[in-house]
């Protein structure tokens, strides 16, 4: 164990100068994937390469610090970035929930010790914490959509409960809305100083750690914000699909991503012998252990420095949690090749992406309402969005995450407005699959408001084969 704490602080280390590199693959179980080793790197499309800093191979381990996004002093970002002549008009975020407690814990060990309480002069610390901890305390009477008006402003636990925001999670927000409010407020003006209710959109889903999450992002974009501006919107769905959620098309293609899923876990007999080896340690069937995801639970091990569990059997150790990762990789690999998984995301993900166009449309129009929109949301509502917008190699959402959409207008020519997209501060809009050969016809650093608007009414439904050029058709196409 301590050979294993040694190389975790190591490893801290680095992470914590390079874990922000603005370069693309993929490290989870759902979404997008990561290119075939070897190909080259004329084949291969990079996002703004790092070779000093990226490993020449996938490593399981660097992948798994990218995934933690330990808080660092300061972080890389293109938000904002346009020509002076540009006014930015509109911006729309979608972020992941910050650092959580598991989801599942790894039967018949012992959970693992972390402390959800917000502590201001404990690492990782943030200097709003303590004034973010007491501006949530006020806003007890707030007006929130039901059911978010039961749940807690801010985590709050000596040993945090089953997917409880830690720490961690809420100074990572902190961070991301302080550094959108260096860019959008204080550069670009994006709202005025006293800014209305309805020029803010909110919506979370209803879980404790996306709203505190949301409320972490808020505060530093908006400190000290008046709680009766505030509005959350709840939303049901963790697609964010709202009223058009019944889609069976979109779910006969997950259920057949899954089988594929499955059946290539069948194939890896490495994978299956670590499963065996931790399911002895823990002394439950192998099936049982499998069932309980225990990835989840290591992750959070691995993020906070703790030790793998122990039994008087032996204990789960760096191995065992490199196997795991390394299939997780090479099931990104496969799912980009089989492209059910692009099937799913492209109807998932519409809803969405329509609501937001609709957003852009209205603020061309010179409407004032809904400037700034947030969406908190999970790993499973980034990543279908990425994976439609065609950024294949785009890494799987890390904790606090965060996609945006800026919209912009050009000053000289006032009819005319561009998309940028923006993911973790890096500009990704060429590498869309909606606007990926455009700057090599135009010489303006953005893509043409229609394009992304032609993409979500009629594009995403042509990439899916058949003949349905609406939602409702594509989603209920016989014959699939």
């Amino acid at each position: 164990m301590n050979k294993l704490k040694h190389l975790f602080m190591c490893l801290l280390a680095i992470g914590t100068v390079h874990h922000n590199l603005p370069c693309f693959v993929s490290v989870h179980l759902i979404p997008v994937s990561t290119p075939k080793n070897g190909m080259s790197s004329k084949s291969r499309k990079r996002i703004m390469p790092d070779p000093v800093t990226e490993p020449p191979v996938t490593d399981p381990v660097y992948e798994a610090l990218l995934y933690c996004n330990i808080p660092s002093v300061a972080e890389r970002s293109m938000e904002g970035h346009a020509p002076h002549h540009f006014k930015l008009v509109s911006v729309h975020v979608f972020i992941r929930h910050g650092d959580r407690y598991p989801l599942y814990v790894i039967p018949k060990t012992k959970r693992p010790e972390i402390d959800c309480t917000l502590v201001a002069n404990r690492k990782p610390y943030h200097p709003k914490l303590e004034a973010f901890v007491s501006h949530m305390s006020k806003g007890s009477g707030a007006s929130f959509e039901s059911p978010l008006n039961s749940l807690p402003l801010y985590p709050n636990h000596p040993l945090c409960e089953m997917g409880e925001l830690t720490q961690t999670g809420v100074v990572q927000h902190l961070q991301n809305g302080q550094l959108l409010r260096d860019i959008y407020l204080k550069k670009h003006k994006l709202l005025p100083n006293d800014w209305s209710a309805d020029q803010l959109y909110l919506e979370t889903t209803g879980k404790s750690r996306t709203l505190q999450s949301g409320l972490a992002l808020l505060y530093g974009f908006l400190p000290d914000f008046d709680w009766k501006k505030i509005y959350f919107r709840h939303q049901p769905s963790a697609l964010f699909c709202s009223g058009s959620c019944y889609c069976p098309v979109r779910n006969q293609y997950l259920e057949k991503e899954q089988r594929r899923q499955y059946l290539l876990r069948l194939k890896n007999s490495q994978l299956e012998k670590t499963y065996g080896e931790m399911a002895k340690i823990v002394d439950v069937p192998t099936k049982q252990l499998r069932a309980a995801n225990p990835i989840d639970s290591m992750l959070c091990h691995f993020c906070h420095n703790v030790s793998f569990p122990c039994t008087r059997n032996g204990c789960v150790d760096m191995e065992h949690f490199k196997v795991i990762k390394t299939h997780q990789i090479e099931d990104e690999r496969e799912r980009r090749e089989k492209k059910l998984y692009l099937g799913y995301s492209l109807l998932g993900a519409h809803p969405i992406l329509n609501q937001t166009i609709g957003r852009m449309q209205r603020a061309t129009e010179g409407r004032k309402e809904e400037l700034f929109a947030l969406y908190s949301a999970h790993d499973v509502t980034l990543s279908p969005v990425l994976s439609a917008l065609g950024l294949s190699e785009a890494r799987f959402p890390r904790f606090a995450a965060r996609l945006i959409f800026e919209l912009w207008q050009d000053r000289e020519k006032p009819s005319e407005h561009s998309v940028r997209i923006l993911y973790n501060g890096v500009d990704v809009t060429f590498h869309t699959s909606f606007c990926q050969d455009h700057h090599k016809r135009s010489p303006k650093p953005m893509c043409p408001l229609e394009n992304l608007v032609r993409f979500v009414k009629r594009d995403m439904f042509v990439a899916l084969g058949g003949s349905g050029t609406n939602y409702y058709d594509a989603c209920h196409r016989e014959g699939f």
